[in-house]
């Protein structure tokens, strides 16, 4: 694989629903109801049920693993949450390469809702082969 700093790599849009975040809660056991209950999500002063900020962090985990391959390593990946996100409104995954040292590419990521605001951003280090 050849890249170079400044290289974005290819955005990946989801298009998250209510239904995947009851299944993404009975998978990964996060049963806060701001993440299915609108009722409940609208008591608390949300606009209705928000994305896992873990399901946020998965999809631009999936964004680097495609740009990737089978032929690289993911070594490292954070993210931190910025603002939030609802479903049925596409999260656009987004990332660049920021440096190179040697095999190790390190990558700047984060996810955008339809405006265009950064709701989740990250860090992510692969080794390619």
């Amino acid at each position: 694989m050849n890249v170079r700093v400044g290289e974005e790599i290819p955005e990946l849009i989801k298009h998250p629903t209510t239904r995947q975040l009851v299944k993404y809660a009975g998978a990964q056991g996060d049963f806060y109801e701001i993440h299915y209950d609108q009722e409940y999500a609208r008591s608390v002063g949300l606009p209705g049920v928000i994305l896992h900020g873990l399901l946020k962090a998965a999809f631009l985990g999936q964004l680097v693993t495609d740009w990737i391959g089978d032929g690289a390593t993911l070594k490292t990946f954070e993210v931190s949450y910025r603002g939030i996100d609802l479903p049925g409104h596409p999260f656009h995954c987004r990332g660049k390469v920021t440096r190179i040292d040697g095999k190790n590419v390190e990558l700047e990521v984060w996810g955008e809702d339809e405006d265009g605001k950064r709701t989740t951003v990250g860090n992510a280090t692969v080794e390619l082969s």
